[in-house]
């Protein structure tokens, strides 16, 4: 490298002094050219000043959470593992035995448990929470008429939920009263979901999004189990904030990285950086002092054109999820500042392994909950 003379650094420490006149004076020139020029001088500033506060909000939010430990588990769908050509046990098994998974958010379907009026079946349900109950483990648990899962809305078939809704919730409430009156006391239950992204109008078969029921579910939850938290998730991936009664204890947010698009025939990916989501947990925050979970992150593939997994060969799976997409899923969940998430498709990572014979998924799921990154 040579050696520079003391002109020469004179000279450059010189322009560095006159570096701020010299941006100030392009700029006054620019902003004087014509009104054009002075409209995209003012959006770029608005656009720089926006970010700025979303990504100062994110910063708080995460600074103000980050003593609390970092929970990780997973959603448990026994009718989705069926699905998969699995054996909903043996899948649960091995995530609690193998992959030490111990926090668990669990559904109770309504077209499950009350098949025919009056008529409950528990038993796949209490044998999860026992399952979960003997590595002391802890159970959020999904209940309501919308729940994880297509058709998202789970209706037995006796119920018509197109009708006026004064016909179908009095069963609904009856049928969550006795969810809820079974498990309020059981040991692994911290937390229920009522409903499942209640506003959601553009995914599932749900017809009715009466905030009037929404927020009598809430109420019957809060007067049958007082002493258990109480989420509702929001009802999209990205915008919006959640403002209307009613008010849970926690929020809960879905998020997914990438996607089959049918407009444009492609798999599209989200661009939203992992700050973004602590953003939106801190506005949360400050508008009602709530926290906010992930109650979905994506962690398996995305089918396209309406097909299922099964339906689609391994290589077509990893255009969506590979074991370097599903790794970087963890680091990212962990970088959204959130300090509880529950992974979406553990039954995946377990059909995989089994079904596909290929444990390489499974190998990085277990990796990242060995380690809680």
């Amino acid at each position: 490298m040579p050696k520079l003379s003391k002109s020469h650094i004179e000279k450059v420490l010189r322009y560095l002094s006159q570096l701020p006149s010299r941006l100030w004076h392009r700029f006054i020139s620019y902003w004087h050219k014509n009104f054009w020029h002075k409209l995209i001088v003012v959006i770029v500033v608005f656009i720089l000043l926006v970010i700025g506060t979303m990504y100062g909000i994110a910063q708080w939010y995460m600074s103000s959470v980050s003593n609390q430990p970092y929970v990780m588990g997973v959603t448990f769908d026994a009718d989705y593992a069926e699905s998969l050509g699995l054996n909903p046990q043996q899948t649960m098994s091995a995530l609690i035995n193998n992959m030490h998974v111990k926090n668990f958010r669990l559904t109770s379907y309504w077209s499950d448990i009350e098949p025919t009026p009056g008529q409950y079946n528990f038993s796949q349900l209490d044998w999860e929470f026992a399952m979960i109950n003997k590595v002391h483990g802890t159970v959020s648990l999904s209940i309501g008429l919308r729940q994880p899962r297509w058709p998202e809305c789970h209706a037995p078939s006796w119920v018509n939920t197109g009708a006026a809704i004064s016909q179908w919730q009095p069963e609904l409430e009856q049928f969550m009263t006795a969810v809820i009156n079974r498990y309020k006391n059981n040991p692994a239950l911290i937390s229920y979901q009522v409903e499942n992204e209640y506003f959601n109008k553009v995914f599932g078969t749900c017809t009715n999004y009466s905030r009037t029921r929404l927020v009598s579910e809430f109420n019957l939850v809060k007067t049958l189990d007082p002493d258990h938290a109480v989420i509702i998730s929001r009802s999209n991936n990205d915008i919006g904030t959640p403002i209307g009664a009613p008010t849970p204890d926690e929020y809960g947010v879905s998020v997914y990285k990438r996607v089959w698009t049918p407009l444009f025939d492609r798999y599209a990916e989200y661009p939203f950086p992992a700050w973004y989501y602590a953003f939106l947990a801190g506005v949360q925050k400050i508008v009602n002092h709530k926290n906010m979970v992930i109650d979905e992150m994506q962690a398996e593939p995305w089918a396209p054109n309406g097909k299922t997994i099964p339906q689609i060969s391994l290589a077509e799976q990893n255009k969506s999820l590979n074991t370097s997409r599903l790794a970087a899923r963890f680091n990212y969940a962990k970088a959204t500042g959130i300090r509880t998430v529950y992974f979406w498709g553990a039954e995946y990572w377990y059909y995989r392994l089994t079904i596909e014979h290929d444990p390489s998924v499974w190998s990085v799921a277990k990796q990242a909950f060995s380690q809680k990154y």
